[in-house]
């Protein structure tokens, strides 16, 4: 039963679809300024610092920061807040330890514009085989992760519009697809940054609005114990009531490692103008990060807080929370519905700014990777650009497929999508990007082996061994990202000393990159 259908006014409706117009717009602008695929896919690297920054963390965080993680901590309390602090600790590595050498890597070695390109050109490798696993892992995963935003931009519209469910889900697939089309990666950026400053301004408003009308901070607290005492501590669930054990902490902070092998985000650290920008780059994403992971789950917890205030609101989704709350409490006057309809836009702001990402690396990944290396050598820039347009259609329409899948459990929920699509490419990526870029003995068969291992681990343990296992042995009930990371590292390493060493070529190309390093990377 869609929750708003009776308040929906012309004014929330006319903020959202003017906002979903400043986006076409945007993508519209940069559809004639670009010449080549560096352009469609790195924005030419010029980017600036807080389009980098905004860039990178609005697409990190998807429809899962506004719906994901709220709905989780509603369910179990602060005990999910463990997942917050793993992204948080994971997005500081990333930006402090990869995100400069990965910028200066990537141009010296052949100016690589994807991370398939920067593999396949780090270890000289004329066979293909890492560009082509990489390309495949991408598309794979990337359609889980792409699935699960057009997920959550059916769930909104559905509850805002009574709108029927698959009608949703294709319109709101349509959108993200139309400005994506039109102007590859800086509309992709420009959006983002946008995006994110929304995302921010109403994910901090509508908790802070909460815990006013609460009478402060230390009645909110008291207020949430009389609720659930469990709902504030931090290693109880909530839901259950037992203390949450080391597996469940291990899965939380696991997280944090999906980070290193995320392409949508790596790509950001390659497009930045200026290496000397990262730095700048990272304190504007951190404190981005910070306030937003801590405001959604604060959504989450005062959530009960809420309901419980206004015994006349239902909630039939524990991912629809925070959609609750905006309309709840916008609910009065013509500014104040307006005024709705603009945060309401921010989840969809959430959902755009990861969707658009994931089709264009997953594009990039099709188009360079595999049809331009291997289909059509000769292709020309224009051929290209426009190959690249019909995968990011093609890759829309098989993740609205399968979103449309609503028998499934898995399909229905946006957090098991995200969490498999996260541990998948953190698994396949993560320990290949940190080892090519700070072990030099690192080679070629070692990078495949790590990756093919790494992405298998998750589907093997997601879908065969949990659900066989997990009920007697609680080892099997750890998040796929941590056993498909560890194995993946160990892989790498084992599989790179007992094969042949890199040429002196690869290595003397390490060695100017290591040269060329900012001492704040490097201790």
């Amino acid at each position: 039963m869609p929750l708003f259908a009776a308040t929906v006014s012309n004014y929330v409706i006319a903020s959202f679809v003017g906002y979903l117009v400043l986006m076409l717009a945007i993508g519209a602008f940069f559809s004639g300024k670009m010449n080549d695929l560096g352009d469609y896919y790195l924005g030419g690297r010029k980017m600036n610092k807080w389009v980098v920054a905004l860039s990178a963390q609005a697409s990190d965080m998807s429809g899962w920061l506004l719906m994901g993680l709220p709905g989780a901590v509603y369910l179990s309390g602060f005990s999910e807040a463990w997942i917050g602090i793993g992204l948080g600790v994971g997005t500081y590595l990333n930006w402090k330890i990869v995100a400069q050498r990965l910028r200066k890597y990537s141009q010296v070695c052949g100016d690589s514009i994807t991370i398939p390109d920067f593999l396949s050109n780090r270890f000289r490798d004329k066979t293909g085989a890492s560009r082509m696993v990489a390309a495949v892992i991408i598309l794979v995963f990337f359609l889980f992760y792409t699935a699960s935003g057009f997920v959550s931009a059916a769930k909104l519209f559905n509850t805002m519009f009574d709108m029927e469910y698959s009608t949703a889900l294709w319109i709101g697939a349509a959108v993200v697809v139309s400005y994506t089309l039109l102007g590859g990666y800086m509309a992709v950026c420009w959006t983002d940054f946008i995006q994110g400053s929304l995302m921010f301004a109403a994910i901090v408003i509508v908790p802070a609005c909460v815990v006013a009308a609460a009478g402060g901070f230390s009645a909110t607290v008291d207020q949430l114990n009389a609720v659930n005492p469990y709902l504030q501590n931090l290693f109880t669930s909530a839901s259950t009531g037992k203390a949450m054990g080391v597996v469940g902490l291990v899965s939380c902070l696991a997280w944090g490692l999906g980070y290193f092998g995320m392409p949508h985000i790596l790509v950001r650290f390659m497009s930045i103008d200026n290496p000397a920008e990262v730095k700048g780059s990272r304190r504007i994403a951190m404190a981005w990060v910070f306030i937003s992971l801590a405001a959604a789950v604060v959504i989450g917890l005062v959530g009960h807080l809420f309901l419980a205030q206004h015994p006349g609101v239902a909630l039939d989704d524990p991912e629809k929370v925070f959609m609750v709350m905006i309309n709840t409490i916008f609910a009065g006057g013509a500014v104040s519905k307006l005024f709705a309809g603009i945060l309401l836009s921010a989840i969809m702001a959430a959902i755009m700014s990861t969707a658009d990402s994931q089709l264009l690396v997953s594009a990039s990944a099709f188009t360079n990777d595999l049809y331009k290396k291997v289909l059509r050598k000769n292709a020309s820039n224009r051929e290209l650009v426009l190959v690249s347009r019909l995968a990011v259609a093609a890759v829309a329409v098989i993740a609205a497929i399968m979103a449309s899948n609503t028998e499934s459990e898995f399909f229905k929920v946006v957090m098991k999508m995200v969490s498999f699509a996260w541990g998948g490419f953190g698994a396949a990526f993560g320990p290949v990007i940190l080892l090519a870029l700070f072990w030099r003995r690192t080679n070629l068969a070692g990078a495949v082996s790590g990756m093919v291992v790494g992405a298998v681990t998750c589907f093997v343990w997601k879908f065969v061994l949990a659900p066989a296992y997990a009920d007697g042995n609680p080892l099997f009930g750890v998040y796929e990202l941590a056993p498909g990371f560890l194995l993946s590292l160990l892989t790498i390493v084992a599989v790179s000393l007992l094969t042949k060493a890199p040429s002196k070529e690869i290595l003397d190309e390490f060695d100017r990159v290591d040269a060329l390093a900012d001492p704040y990377v490097r201790g």
